[in-house]
């Protein structure tokens, strides 16, 4: 047998770099089977059951997407898909959405500070594939050495731009729709291109561009839930690879993602919210009921506020001034009544809300409520220096206030001057403006006219709550944008960085109670009574925002902007007189 001929060093070399690419080529093919196994064999990191089965689908479907509880590390895994995705398939172009960069900032925080650090040689194994990272909110990215990339886009028409394979989109509910459509999704204009496809028989092998959505689940009549009804239906047809899931907050607890303890905690206080935590924890779509009075698509338009009031100990704390009154406006403070908490009752709650009011060119005003808190528990002596100091603090204009019942006995507090131990400060006596019977009641000389009476009949429900359904309807009426979003307004206060995690967190309570009051509206339902509409609420529901806010916005309307309307024909135009300012009123953060 002829001596076989030794091999030059070349042929060694080349010998080698062909198993190397051949052992690359299997291990690719096969985790890009079994990317769950990827991340536990490569990465060093252990999937719940539930995580491996997500990855996988995220992995497989061109389209994807996930409703899931807070608390169950929706971000985390979606950051840990993107990480797989650009390594096993070079040149992958990833472009990471969501209503504020800083909440997709998130994605890129999640590979630097957790999978970069966390997990022994899976960590080196992944800071081996990256060439560079950055979580500046301005360029944040992640470059890996393969070509691949992920970086963090804004939500709106200055990201045209930017092209990609995959797109990411978090909490897609908080992105307008126009924007998913007409900016995001045209990223997608060109698939990956491998170097395979460049040979004519690999051809039919050209990849799909991918979507992903991510959120908590919100209302029914929000464009999201249709979006998710049309994945749902697509997820049924085996031609397509589209997949939709929701998982609740028991399956974070069942893997010990989530504590029950905590989530039985927040279940039984006091202002539990069921609507919301069935949204946020549940993953269940909320719908407006049969007989609802206020519906969801006529209120959702009017969260448009961006800076709220906030509570007075903010102030107080860090000695920022409370907002001065702007010119011709009207700061109504309003108060539906409820003392110590029943026992019977546990649905009562003292409720009190400031209607900053604008007047406009028509001589009207436009309300917005800058602020709510509830409170319950509390004596007559305590709500009262609370409601004057409150007014007082703010400089209010006029006091709207439920003297029925329980309210007679505030009332007959604030009509004296009160001192105020924790301002150090005297409150000037009050008295009545639409009742002379209440007004007398008023003993001291010079009491500032400035309280409305309400003594709600049948018929004044009847007209208030008509004419605040037809406010929402109107446009005539501003809330508060919701706590998700005010997440994005709060962190730009000055100092905010420097506060206590209890002081940031009040800076959103005033979002959390309009999201409330929200839900109070929407679950109320009503039923005619002769002529009249009655409204009330659902049994274990509440209604004293609600009524509070009618009540404020009755006065408004009914009572204060007549005073508006030119008694002269020959008038010029209201805007003509009196300077209207409607821009930049609070801020006093900024």
């Amino acid at each position: 047998m002829a001596r076989e001929k030794k091999k030059s060093l070349q042929d060694v070399y080349q010998e080698k770099s062909e198993r190397v690419m051949e052992g690359v080529a299997y291990w690719g093919a096969y985790y890009r089977k079994n990317p769950q196994r990827m991340v536990k064999e490569y990465l060093n990191i252990n999937l719940k059951l539930f995580q491996k089965i997500l990855i996988y689908m995220m992995m497989v479907s061109t389209n994807f997407m996930y409703i899931a509880s807070r608390g169950s590390g929706k971000t985390w895994l979606t950051a840990l898909y993107c990480v797989i995705r650009c390594i096993l398939f070079p040149g992958t172009k990833i472009c990471v959405a969501s209503g504020y960069k800083a909440q997709s900032l998130e994605v890129i925080q999640k590979i630097n500070d957790d999978f970069m650090k966390n997990y022994g040689w899976g960590s080196s194994n992944l800071r081996a594939e990256i060439d560079d990272i950055s979580t500046s909110i301005n360029n944040a990215h992640v470059d890996f050495r393969n070509g691949s990339w992920i970086k963090i886009v804004s939500s709106n028409d200055s990201a045209r731009h930017n092209r990609a394979n995959t797109i990411v989109v978090d909490e897609f509910r908080m992105v307008d729709l126009n924007i998913i459509n007409t900016v995001l999704r045209k990223f997608l204009t060109a698939p990956r291109s491998p170097g395979y496809l460049n040979n004519p028989k690999y051809a039919h092998l050209i990849e799909r561009n991918t979507e992903m959505y991510m959120s908590s689940a919100w209302y029914k009549s929000h464009w999201s839930y249709s979006k998710l009804q049309a994945y749902y239906a697509n997820m049924l047809d085996d031609t397509k690879r589209y997949f939709c899931v929701g998982l609740p907050y028991q399956c974070a607890i069942r893997e010990g993602l989530l504590s029950r303890e905590q989530v039985e905690d927040e279940m039984s206080e006091a202002d539990f919210d069921p609507v919301s935590f069935k949204m946020e924890m549940g993953a269940e779509w909320f719908g407006d009921t049969d007989g609802a009075f206020f519906k969801f698509d006529d209120i959702s338009p009017r969260r448009k506020i961006r800076n709220s009031f906030y509570p007075l100990e903010i102030y107080k704390n860090y000695n920022i001034k409370t907002p001065e009154l702007i010119t011709n406006e009207k700061r109504v403070l309003s108060v539906d009544v409820a003392l110590l908490a029943s026992k019977k009752h546990d649905n009562d709650a003292a409720a009190l809300i400031i209607n900053s009011a604008i007047p406009t060119e028509k001589n009207e005003y436009i309300s917005n409520i800058v602020y709510i808190e509830t409170h319950e528990g509390y004596t007559t002596d305590e709500l009262g220096i609370l409601v004057m100091r409150l007014f007082y603090q703010f400089h209010c204009t006029d006091l709207v206030l439920d003297t029925n019942g329980q309210g007679i006995g505030v009332y007959d507090f604030i009509i004296k001057p009160q001192y105020d131990s924790e301002y150090g400060v005297t409150y000037n006596a009050m008295t009545c403006v639409n009742d002379d019977n209440m007004a007398a009641r008023c003993k001291i000389r010079n009491a500032e006219k400035v309280i409305w009476s309400i003594k709600a009949t049948a018929d004044f429900n009847n007209k208030a709550a008509i004419l605040l359904r037809s406010a929402f309807q109107n446009g005539n009426i501003n809330l508060l944008a919701s706590e998700f979003e005010a997440e994005e307004f709060v962190k730009k206060i000055r100092g905010y960085s420097k506060m206590t995690s209890r002081d940031q967190l009040l800076l959103k309570l005033p979002y959390v109670q309009t999201s409330l009051m929200v839900n109070e509206l929407i679950n109320l339902e009503h039923e005619v009574k002769g002529t009249n509409i009655r409204v009330f609420e659902r049994s274990g529901m509440r209604k004293d925002r609600f009524s509070s806010l009618e009540y404020n916005y009755y006065i408004v309307q009914q009572e204060l902007a007549l005073k508006l309307k030119p008694k002269n024909t020959n008038m010029k135009n209201l805007a003509d007189i009196l300077p209207i300012r409607t821009a930049k009123r609070h801020s006093y953060f900024d």
